[in-house]
């Protein structure tokens, strides 16, 4: 059910700073901004690492007082389906279902033990995928 890691997002009091913090450690720019939010692609496989400015995050079910923390997100063939599963098997909503972006839909959960699961159907997952040989996506 949990194909990948697709996005670590975390919580931070000031965004801009922690823009230039991280584009320093990284060695590269976010590659997508919006105001509240900035992304970088990082690693081998071009995983996901999201800033969000915490003051968003009261939105979200976090506390807003609090700029800390991280959702990591996994990638899913259906996010729906994947939730329904989860809450079945006694998870709590943390973040209902939304749209990221084109081809990006998440959400997330608290198990039963208190912790964060994120979902998400992550189109650049499966172009990353699919562009690696011997993968089950591989188109040659």
């Amino acid at each position: 059910m949990l194909r990948g890691l697709t996005t670590v997002r975390f919580h931070t009091a000031d965004l801009e700073a922690a823009k230039r913090w991280y584009t320093e450690l990284l060695g590269v720019e976010p590659y997508f901004e919006r105001p509240g939010y900035a992304e970088f692609r990082i690693g081998d496989y071009q995983h996901e690492l999201g800033l969000l400015d915490s003051k968003f995050t009261g939105t979200l079910g976090a506390h807003p007082d609090s700029a800390g923390g991280a959702v990591t997100y996994w990638h899913v063939d259906d996010a729906e389906a994947t939730l329904t599963r989860l809450r079945t098997l006694g998870a709590t909503l943390h973040e209902p279902l939304r749209e990221f972006g084109d081809g990006f839909v998440g959400g997330s959960v608290m198990d039963p033990f208190g912790n964060i699961l994120g979902i998400m159907q992550n189109r650049h997952y499966l172009e990353i995928l699919a562009s690696r040989p011997h993968s089950p996506n591989h188109s040659e």
